[in-house]
């Protein structure tokens, strides 16, 4: 097989709601999630990340969106007001207005108008475009926690409501309060109002919804709900709701004349989606059971629904819980009943990423166990969460998957809770539990020859064996598990195990810094690897060789023989403990992920790191590889699951591709050259990225000087981004003397070019005229200097006579040109006369020195001999 090269990150579940706010797009092409202190823009069709608004290190209270889904509005603890631009993400205002948080915002139809609802008991109306307080109202007398306008534009109506119990309806005309609806005894959850826009619907968590008249602001009914509501919504005509509602068949019951026909869907702490008839006073569905997963009575785990909206396009019912989880219903009716369809499911917060396999022969979904009691399962295609799988007491800390003999696909956990608990995928329910072990279950591994059974390790140190032949398919009821065989394994914690291909052996690593293998089914021991300084974090056998790999928290990965347990390789890289690794390529190669957050593609004959990435901020617990597709899968602490694919065949491709088109753009250069077509031989440098081929093309037309509209021609047909690269090839050119010229004659033709408000408008102009600045004065000053030397030879040539002096010109020409020519004679022999007679006297003074020389030099040597 072919060696792998590079892996490439196709897919990514980051967190993107932690609570709180949120708000749709009128098209459902987005959702604007609040996610801690930013705020995060999410595509609803597969739940990924279109961008990310940083905050102001305060969580964010309440958001909403312009009609037109072009502007965002947002507000903070930091009670600051905040309008942003979603096509650049910027700022484009922001106010305070309110003495406490705002706890809700409402924009108009119009799009010109946003209330907001605040802690300090007001209720404010800005103008979006001025930024100014239009409208300020007190009057409520705790927290205003909800705010909605009137959808009809034509009346300019507000309703707020509060925890006070009181529903207050403000006119915008006239700036007043036209009434207050006192009729719950708690908190104001949500309000809604009917297609005619004269009923108003108001939940409470006093466990009633209320209908009110909107033409005397009367209270015409009141239908116990039996629940605290977080959410009411109303069924429109056009619903499918509605059709499905018609389809079905309802107890018959007295109507009230005095009551509108209205349907409505509530949705409160119970977690489950209920539809009412206002003028029965009826529930006409209920869900049978809550899709919210809870794994114990206790009441803080009582998790339920806190907020609902139809979704204006689909129709469709989103549904937000308290675990930050997205339900997306559609309703279907068939034989005279209605039935809701959880159509998506998306997870907006996952937390710690403990493990995670891929599931089923195609591999389509990947099984995770996060810092919760339930295994979610998630389908790649959407990257949403299909089904989720509830039973364990604890966090689940380990899982495996397999395809059994009969067809099924299963998948097993350990817990915290000390047991394993085997499951099964296409009844989505819990088939067998295996309790025994005294400690948390750290790794569980299936037998994937035999497909029988599975090995569990725990830390209280023992590995047992568990065989599941009794599970029947139409067994409905919860086998327990029995363990076949026992034994004590290592001195720590046991954190990994694996089955050998042929299902005769199993590895087990811990925290004793050991590795040991045994001989299944009776777990007897074959040989212990030694050699790691800290604990081991996992094993995996060979697909193909008679070996075993480990890695550490000693930053290394180490591969053993298993016939005598000696060390074959030692792999080292990581910065950080290595927690996962495992084999590609039936065996050639691996792949390491660990605490660094780095993930690692080694060839294990070369001993050779082959690519890094880096794509996660924490460490990297979990590590997944597809046995048919060799697809990656990562998670860890960061709470981010990311998917690679093997790019290795489409880089190869896409730099061939990108080899023959520059073979033949090069060609096509070298033929515009030949025909002096400067223009199209500029742009197809520029689209090569040849900055030195640019710059002979510049020195070209430089020194032609009359090719001035070629160059016009070429800068003319640069885009902004192109400008800004011409600017940055022209800062380059500009540090060097040899090319400052070009550069400059570059220069002036784009600023003849591009005006200048487009000029300022180039990302980063400030930074590249700052490079240019310097150089271009050093430039300057080495001219100014060699113009001064130039006025230093001519003064010396003039001393010199070869040049006449400027004085001598006009003289010179009123004579007669033989004369003049005469007299040049005549003066060049006086000057070589003069020149001679110099030349005689400093002979003749040089043979004097020598002479006194000489003498002295004779005086001397006898003053020293008569000494």
């Amino acid at each position: 097989m072919e060696l792998k090269k590079s892996y490439k990150c196709v897919q990514s579940l980051q967190q993107f709601y932690t609570g709180g706010p949120y708000a749709v797009a009128s098209d459902e092409s987005f959702l604007v999630c609040a996610c801690g202190d930013t705020i995060k823009i999410v595509d609803l069709s597969n739940a990924s990340i279109k961008s990310t608004i940083e905050g102001d290190s305060e969580a964010v209270t309440a958001l909403t969106l312009s009609p037109n889904n072009n502007f965002l509005f947002s507000a903070s603890h930091s009670r600051q007001i905040r309008v942003w631009d979603l096509s650049t993400l910027k700022c484009l205002r922001s106010w305070k207005g309110h003495e406490g948080p705002v706890m809700g915002m409402a924009c108009d139809a119009s799009g010109g108008l946003l209330a907001t609802a605040g802690a300090d008991r007001k209720v404010l109306v800005w103008d979006v475009d001025g930024g100014f307080c239009t409208h300020y109202f007190k009057g409520h007398k705790g927290v205003v926690t909800s705010i909605i306008f009137h959808p009809d534009p034509n009346r300019l109506l507000l309703f707020s409501g509060g925890d006070d119990g009181s529903v207050r309806v403000w006119d915008l005309t006239r700036k007043k309060c036209l009434s207050t609806l006192e009729k719950h005894q708690s908190a104001i959850t949500s309000m809604a109002i009917s297609q005619d826009g004269w009923t108003l619907l108001s939940a409470g968590r006093d466990k009633v919804v209320n209908l009110w008249n909107l033409h005397d602001y009367g209270c015409m009914t009141t239908i116990p709900m039996f629940e605290s509501l977080e959410a009411v919504c109303i069924i429109g005509p056009e619903s499918p709701f509605a059709a499905s509602l018609a389809s079905s068949t309802n107890p018959q019951t007295k109507k009230r004349s005095d009551v509108p026909s209205i349907n409505f869907i509530t949705v409160g702490e119970r977690g489950l989606v209920r539809i009412w008839s206002a003028d029965r006073a009826l529930c006409l569905f209920e869900q049978k059971s809550s899709n919210i997963t809870v794994s114990s009575d206790d009441e803080d785990s009582k998790r339920g629904f806190t907020s609902a909206l139809i979704l204006p396009a689909s129709q469709e019912l989103l549904c937000v819980t308290a675990d930050q989880q997205f339900f997306l219903y559609y309703p279907e009716g068939s034989e005279g009943s209605l039935n809701l369809v959880l159509r998506k499911r998306f997870v907006g917060y996952n937390e710690e990423i403990a493990d995670m396999k891929f599931l089923g022969d195609e591999e389509q979904f990947l099984a995770v166990s996060t810092s919760v009691e339930q295994v979610r399962v998630y389908d790649l295609t959407t990257m949403s969460c299909s089904y989720v799988l509830a039973g364990h007491t604890d966090v689940i800390l380990c899982l495996d998957t397999c395809v059994s003999s009969s067809g099924r696909t299963l998948i097993v956990t350990g817990s915290k809770d000390n047991s394993v608990r085997l499951w099964d995928c296409q009844r989505k329910a819990c088939v067998g539990v295996g309790i025994g072990h005294m400690g948390a279950v750290g790794a569980v591994v299936f037998s994937k020859k035999q497909r029988n059974f599975f090995v569990s390790g725990s830390s209280d140190r023992t590995l047992k064996v568990w065989y599941f032949d009794g599970v029947s398919d139409n067994n409905e009821e919860v086998l327990t598990l029995k363990a076949k065989a026992v034994v004590a394994a290592h001195d720590k914690d046991i954190n990994s195990l694996a089955i050998a291909p042929d299902g005769s052996f199993v590895c087990s690593g811990s925290q004793d810094r050991t590795a040991c293998i045994w001989r299944l089914p009776d777990l007897v021991s074959v040989v212990t690897l030694k050699g790691h300084k800290r604990g081991i974090w996992s094993v995996e056998f060979s697909p193909v060789d008679q070996c075993v790999m480990t890695a550490s928290g000693d930053k290394t990965i180490k591969i053993w023989a298993i016939s005598d347990g000696s060390c074959l390789k030692t792999f080292e890289g990581h910065t950080s403990s290595v927690l996962r690794a495992s084999f590609l390529t039936r065996g050639a190669q691996f792949v390491s992920c660990g605490g660094d957050g780095l993930v690692k593609l080694w060839t294990v004959n070369t001993n050779e790191c082959v690519a890094t990435y880096d794509q996660h901020e924490d460490k990297i617990w979990a590590l997944a590889v597809g046995k048919k597709t060799e697809m990656l899968a990562t998670g860890g602490g960061d709470a981010v699951i990311n998917l690679w694919h093997d790019s290795t065949a489409l880089d190869k491709e896409e730099a061939f591709r990108k080899e023959e088109e520059g073979v033949l753009k090069g060609q096509e250069l070298e033929n515009a050259l030949i025909d002096a077509d400067y223009t199209r031989a500029i742009q197809i440098a520029f689209e090569l990225r040849k900055p030195h081929k640019l710059l002979e093309l510049f020195r070209g037309l430089f020194r032609k000087r009359d090719e001035g509209d070629q160059i016009g021609k070429a800068l003319k047909a640069l885009a902004k981004e192109e400008f800004r690269l011409l600017l940055e090839y022209v800062r380059e050119w500009n540090t060097k003397p040899k090319n400052c010229h070009v550069a400059h004659f570059v220069l002036s033709w784009a600023f003849r070019i591009l005006p200048s408000t487009e000029f300022v408008e180039i990302r980063g102009i400030v930074e590249l005229l700052e490079g240019l600045i310097p150089y271009t004065q050093r430039h300057f000053n080495r001219l100014d200097r060699l113009e001064r030397s130039t006025f230093m030879l001519d003064y010396t040539l003039t001393r010199m006579l070869v040049i006449e002096p400027e004085g001598n010109e006009g003289k010179l020409e009123d004579k007669d040109p033989k004369l003049s020519n005469a007299a040049d004679s005549e003066q060049l022999s006086d000057i070589a006369s003069t020149e001679q007679e110099q030349h005689h006297k400093e002979l003749k003074e040089k043979r004097a020195s020598k002479k006194r020389k000489n003498k002295s030099k004779d005086i001397s040597s006898k003053k020293v001999k008569g000494v």
